[in-house]
């Protein structure tokens, strides 16, 4: 063979190996992104308040029975922590990684859980909320959960996600949120929905919420430098809402980048991601 054959050959195998490893790195490294707000809403035995918040990890497994992201989380301490949906995959469904990773996570704080259209899609919710039940995960279906930190509370509220009914999805996002708040007094409180669609922000905050988690966008798949993310579910091509923090008049929306992939394979520049949010009392 000819030195500059062998010469290309060597380079497009350094190349391979290069795409392979960024490939791997890119789906495979967990990324921590903190968060603050501080707000005169929220009651000051919530100063310094952490809550994690992970979402979309499809079945994924990080390390053996999960423990490099248990890990990660553990080492945030916080004092709750909420997953925003789609913890399972519905094209391949193994609810064995994602039961294994809550058995872990309720040892270390509160799990509160809520519902992304892969678990409706899966045709095996019903079992999937009676094993999470028995976990100890606390599973929000259309409700809300007072928090409470000595005398002084705030107010967690999880919606299912639309994909469970064939109705108009932001209708039934909006019907969800209303049986949610049934008799609740939103001015009071310090209030944190947990819904998995980020798509539905402008009606988030006409009902005033101070914080909404959500996931469902996977960061954009792939993220573009200085762009963002490329293409989400419900949003398609140059999405809007994909990763971080959006702020509308009261309301704040934090997008988790999600864990796991589904549909499309591969993430590039996008890494699976722990969320933090510390709570900060203005009063």
């Amino acid at each position: 063979m000819k030195k500059p054959i062998k010469k290309i050959l060597y380079y497009i195998l350094i190349g391979m190996a290069f795409t392979i490893y960024l490939i791997y790195f890119q789906n495979n490294s967990i990324v921590t992104s903190e968060y603050s707000i501080r707000s005169i809403e929220v009651p000051q035995n919530f100063h310094g308040y952490k809550i994690v918040q992970l979402s979309d990890l499809h079945s994924k497994s990080f390390g053996n029975d999960q423990s490099t992201l248990v890990k990660r989380v553990k080492k945030a301490k916080p004092d709750l922590i909420v997953f925003t949906g789609d913890l399972v995959d519905s094209e391949r469904y193994d609810e064995k990684p994602s039961l294994m990773l809550m058995e872990k996570l309720v040892q270390i704080a509160p799990v509160y859980f809520v519902t992304g259209n892969h678990e409706w899609w899966s045709g095996e919710y019903k079992t999937l909320e009676e094993k999470l039940n028995n976990i100890g995960v606390q599973v929000m279906r259309n409700e809300a959960k007072e928090i409470t930190v000595g005398a002084e509370k705030i107010q967690l509220i999880g919606i299912d996600d639309p994909a469970g009914e064939l109705y108009d999805q932001r209708s039934t996002t909006e019907r969800n949120i209303t049986i949610a708040l049934a008799g609740i007094e939103k001015k009071e409180e310090f209030h944190i929905l947990l819904s998995h669609r980020p798509e539905m922000f402008p009606l988030y905050t006409e009902y005033e919420f101070n914080v909404v988690f959500s996931g469902h966008a996977h960061g954009g798949q792939f993220r573009i430098p200085f762009v963002g993310g490329l293409i989400a579910p419900d949003q398609g091509l140059l999405p809007k809402y994909t990763s971080g923090m959006y702020n509308s008049d009261n309301t704040t929306m934090i997008v988790n980048r999600g864990l796991g992939n589904s549909i499309i394979p591969v993430r590039l520049f996008n890494r699976p991601e722990v969320v933090v949010l510390s709570l900060s009392s203005a009063k």
